[in-house]
């Protein structure tokens, strides 16, 4: 299981550095796009060997996901039945499930077959959805500024540096720690302000009563474009996601994993 998780963690941090390196391309001009999971699996299925790939993606996803679920029960790392612990392991349930989906996908690619809609279409239904049960705005406006309350924490996650309570760098140099951390913190953050303009849109679709305003990672790259610099800016955020890509290799490597 400690191998099946170390391996999830590199899968996340692969398909988070393709989304990082199309992005990249695009703020320099030379080709690429600004995608999202589903995105980057589809271009990754265009390669070279690239079954394969998606293949070894959705078995290290399965296993990611197997260890959220075991963080989210068994609760390995005593995070506790209080409100912070519940709040905490509700966390690793529902990203156990988005992942879920993403591993699916990345099989259904292997084999030929997937969900063509990006996942903003889904996102946007599932507003839609719930917009039209009683109260549903409101859900979703709570929705929003939940998604945007969990971008501040990892903001200030990466600025007190509490994941490297997660991480056992001791065979590591001073230096090493230092840039690993660095990076580590720039990546957290990079993603802390994903979910911080992620729950934006979601907000302004409760408010707007539209659904269409919802938007994922894609979105975000997308309209990070259509700013003044949005060349810089997309440059930026795409080394974010690359950091954040690296801080997930550094978990497969070096994360403390309890499985009792």
């Amino acid at each position: 299981m400690e191998k099946l998780a170390r391996f999830g963690y590199a899968a996340k941090g692969f398909v988070y550095g393709a989304i990082a390196i199309l992005a990249l391309l695009v703020a320099f001009s030379i080709g690429g796009k600004t995608t999202d999971t589903t995105g980057a699996l589809q271009t990754i299925s265009q390669q070279s060997f690239g079954k394969l790939l998606l293949i070894l993606i959705a078995i290290g996803l399965v296993g990611y996901v197997l260890w959220l679920l075991i963080q989210a029960i068994k609760d390995p790392e005593h995070k506790g039945t209080d409100a912070k612990g519940i709040f905490s392991r509700l966390g690793y349930a529902i990203t156990a499930l988005v992942y879920m989906g993403v591993a699916s996908n990345a099989a259904l690619l292997a084999f030929g077959s997937s969900n063509s809609e990006g996942g903003n279409s889904s996102q946007q239904d599932w507003t839609a959805t719930l917009m039209q049960q009683p109260l549903g705005r409101w859900v979703v406006g709570l929705g929003g500024a939940l998604v945007m309350g969990i971008g501040c924490y990892r903001i200030y996650e990466a600025y007190k540096t509490k994941f490297r309570q997660e991480l056992n760098l001791s065979q590591l140099d001073s230096q090493q720690k230092n840039w690993l951390v660095n990076i580590s913190r720039f990546g957290i953050a990079a993603r802390g302000v994903v979910f911080i303009m992620i729950g934006f849109f979601v907000l302004q679709a409760a408010h707007q009563y539209n659904p269409q305003k919802v938007q994922g990672l894609d979105g975000v790259l997308y309209t990070l474009t259509q700013q003044p610099f949005g060349k810089a800016l997309l440059a930026l955020m795409a080394f974010g996601l690359l950091s954040y890509a690296i801080y997930l290799l550094l978990q497969a490597r070096f994360r403390r994993i309890k499985i009792n």
